[in-house]
């Protein structure tokens, strides 16, 4: 493949943008493209390839090119089926990316740096025939643990590599290099989009492949629904949403007329027994007790119980505004309740959350849990 020779050049940066489609067949060529969060000036991006065709030449322009991390994005079950243990149980990294252990092919490979021998490792890591005892570890290939149902759970480049390959028919695993410039800061889309336009490739973004895979994907289905009466605020209509990826139940409470325009009071809250039972914790005991009051009073909103603690969009009390990924299934939650415009109920600063427009989803706004 020949990234040498420039593409087309763009005037408009938005319109450097190619859909879904283009970078899916690009995939299935074999071709190398970029990804970026969304389609905006301080957006980093990726480069990635399908594993399936990450030849030495693409290790190699990675490395040369790129300059950053080169890692291997696989789903869960293959992770598994190589018995590669987490690098931290504890992830408190910032995006909360799942690195394993690094890996390297036990055989056929001399000092493992080559991208001969990083290609091998690839190769070998993604072949279902082969276990466990056909890599050893530590390496210098460093994997990813995609999350299960992809982008529709974390829109992380990790899953969006994996979606996209499995898109275009092939392994789902790619390969993947954060990309840097020649001072070392790290790339912004206008220097994705010169960089773009000087090697030939195609730029795509995380929240089309989000609105991409909303189209022909649903991993939450309500299942259940019945008025309560709760000691915190009275009248609620519960809902039971089911997710598809683990089976959880996840339990929706809501108060008044949801389809007014007016920004929704909305509480994103990660069930912690330990908190919303016992309360047990710094700062958040009596959170999820505070909010259901807060929206009680002002008569609308919306509380919905995540069985998975990742899946939030606040962070801890104080803490500085972040980009958030691992909300897929609460933003599908939302849009089936038919919301558009949120009023999120925390004492986190507002976050950046990726993607959230591909679910027909905006936060206008945060409204403090009063405390007691």
């Amino acid at each position: 493949m020949d990234y040498e020779k420039p593409g087309p050049v763009e005037e408009n940066w938005r319109d450097a943008i190619s859909s879904i489609e283009e970078i899916i067949d690009d995939a299935r060529n074999g071709r190398m493209f970029i990804l970026v969060d969304h389609e905006d000036r301080e957006n980093e991006g990726d480069l990635v390839i399908p594993a399936q065709m990450a030849t030495p030449e693409a290790i190699n322009f990675m490395a040369t090119h790129g300059r950053g991390l080169i890692c291997l994005s696989m789903p869960g079950h293959r992770i598994d089926a190589l018995g590669l243990p987490l690098m931290s149980t504890n992830n408190a990294s910032r995006h909360e990316t799942a690195f394993t252990v690094s890996i390297e092919a036990r055989e056929g490979v001399t000092t493992g740096i080559s991208a001969y021998d990083r290609a091998r490792t690839v190769a070998v890591a993604i072949d279902p025939t082969k276990t466990g005892a056909d890599i050893a570890t530590p390496g210098h290939i460093f994997p990813l643990r995609a999350r299960d149902g992809g982008v529709l759970v974390r829109a992380g480049h990790t899953e969006a590599a994996v979606d996209i390959s499995r898109l275009a028919g092939l392994n789902p695993s790619g390969v993947i290099c954060e990309i840097m410039k020649d001072d070392g800061e790290m790339a912004r889309l206008p220097d994705l989009i010169a960089f773009a336009q000087k090697h030939n490739l195609k730029i795509g973004t995380i929240s089309d492949l989000i609105a991409y895979r909303r189209r022909h994907d649903n991993l939450v289905r309500e299942t259940a629904q019945r008025s309560v009466t709760s000691a915190h605020g009275g009248e609620w209509m519960m809902r039971v949403f089911t997710d598809q990826t683990q089976g959880a139940e996840h339990v929706v409470l809501s108060m008044g007329d949801l389809t007014d325009p007016a920004p929704v009071l909305t509480r994103m809250h990660a069930m912690n027994p330990l908190e919303d039972v016992l309360g047990i914790g710094e700062g958040h005991a009596g959170d999820l007790q505070g909010a259901m009051k807060l929206i009680a009073a002002e008569g609308r909103g919306v509380v919905v119980l995540l069985r998975d603690t990742a899946m939030k969009l606040d962070l801890d009390e104080g803490g500085s505004p972040q980009i958030l990924r691992q909300y897929g299934l609460g933003a599908q939650i939302l849009a089936a309740l038919g919301l558009h415009e949120l009023t999120l109920v925390t004492n986190s600063p507002t976050p950046r959350v990726v993607g959230l427009d591909a679910y027909g989803l905006h936060i206008a706004g945060t409204r403090p849990i009063p405390k007691e």
